[in-house]
């Protein structure tokens, strides 16, 4: 998503093309020039000053609305259908239900599981092959099997931080007639867009079944990273992420301060990055207030993927492994509970057979 800001005489006039391939409508005022070709309105009111006037180019390639009412000319192009401000900053949804005209085709969100092919099941390669248009992370789409990406009709990636722009293209697509997939590593619901997906179909005036809405799971990374470290989470776990970008260091704070000083093992997601290494280290000093520096943690860099890493360390330790590449934003952190021990290169958090059976 980029804004391009430039300002012209009052004396300028643009001719204003606008057009759509699939059947949304679309109004027009002046020195406008935008496009959709997947079925969203397109709209524009541009507002004369005394020694300038506005001009917006904005391109939506399925189906959300574009609009801008400005005392200076703006080019927007949003391939994602959100709207597009001059800081970057995604914005409210543009284009709603009664923007489109043709008969709403299906949203599916599908889980990619840890990375590899293999990993995926065979459910979410069913959905994908189904699916025409696939909408994804660009991280997420490197990693589809060649032969999805070769038959699908179309495939939509943005960069990281292109969450809400990207779920919106999914459901304009799916809105505007199309079977539609938007994908995601592990599991859909787990720090994944599936909810999302509702808030904006919601919002929009759609509903789940109006696009025949469904989610297909896949393998979670706390599952995926559990697996190459032994049997870490047999018993109670809960997932906390040290990412503040949605949920604020404080709350995120409080939860460690709560599940820590329980029995619960814990999957930590998203523990550092460059931005935010604080995070990591006030993490690892609330869990070291509540549990012993000797408990064992398991550490899983990039899970099924070619510079997949694991490392089995101490909570007493790991801290100072923030500075070292195996911990990241790929990287997910298991931290046993009172009862885990290390065997033979295995994390094992007992179940509690052992109180009831000999064995």
């Amino acid at each position: 998503m980029s804004t391009d800001s430039e300002t012209e005489t009052a004396e300028t006039e643009r001719r204003t093309d606008t057009k759509s391939n699939c059947g949304a409508s679309n109004s027009e005022s002046t020195a406008d020039t935008s496009g959709s070709s997947c079925g969203g309105s397109a709209s524009t009111e541009a507002e004369a000053g005394a020694s300038e006037t506005a001009g917006t180019g904005s391109s939506s390639k399925c189906g959300a609305s574009n609009s801008s009412s400005n005392t200076t000319n703006e080019s927007s192009s949003s391939g994602c259908g959100a709207s597009s401000s001059d800081d970057g900053d995604e914005e409210e949804v543009g284009a709603t239900v009664d923007d489109f005209d043709s008969a709403p085709g299906r949203l599916v969100a599908v889980g990619l599981g840890p990375g590899e092919p293999t990993g995926m099941t065979s459910r979410a390669k069913r959905a994908l092959a189904e699916s025409e248009h696939i909408v994804g992370y660009t991280t997420y789409v490197e990693l589809l099997p060649d032969e999805i990406v070769e038959d699908a009709e179309d495939i939509y990636d943005t960069p990281m931080c292109g969450e809400v722009s990207r779920t919106e293209e999914a459901i304009d697509r799916a809105l505007a007639g199309n079977d539609v997939a938007i994908i995601g590593s592990g599991d859909p619901n787990v720090y994944a867009l599936s909810g999302l997906a509702l808030e904006i179909l919601e919002s929009k005036g759609a509903t789940a079944s109006m696009v025949d809405f469904e989610v297909v799971p896949g393998v979670p990374a706390a599952q995926s990273c559990g697996a190459r470290l032994g049997a870490p989470l047999v018993n109670d776990t809960v997932s906390i992420s040290l990412s503040d970008h949605l949920t604020p260091m404080p709350e995120i704070e409080s939860r460690l301060h709560a599940v820590a000083s329980e029995g619960f093992t814990i999957a930590i997601y998203n523990p550092w990055s460059r931005k935010r290494r604080e995070n990591f280290e006030k993490c690892c000093e609330i869990l070291l207030t509540h549990r012993d520096p000797d408990t064992p943690v398991g550490i899983v860099h990039a899970a099924g993927r070619e510079d997949e890493r694991t490392l089995i360390t101490t909570l007493g330790e790991l801290e100072a492994l923030g500075e070292e590449e195996i911990i990241d934003m790929t990287t997910t952190i298991l931290v046993g509970n009172e009862e885990t021990y290390v065997w033979d290169d295995r994390m094992v958090t007992p179940r509690g057979y052992e109180t009831k059976y000999e064995y």
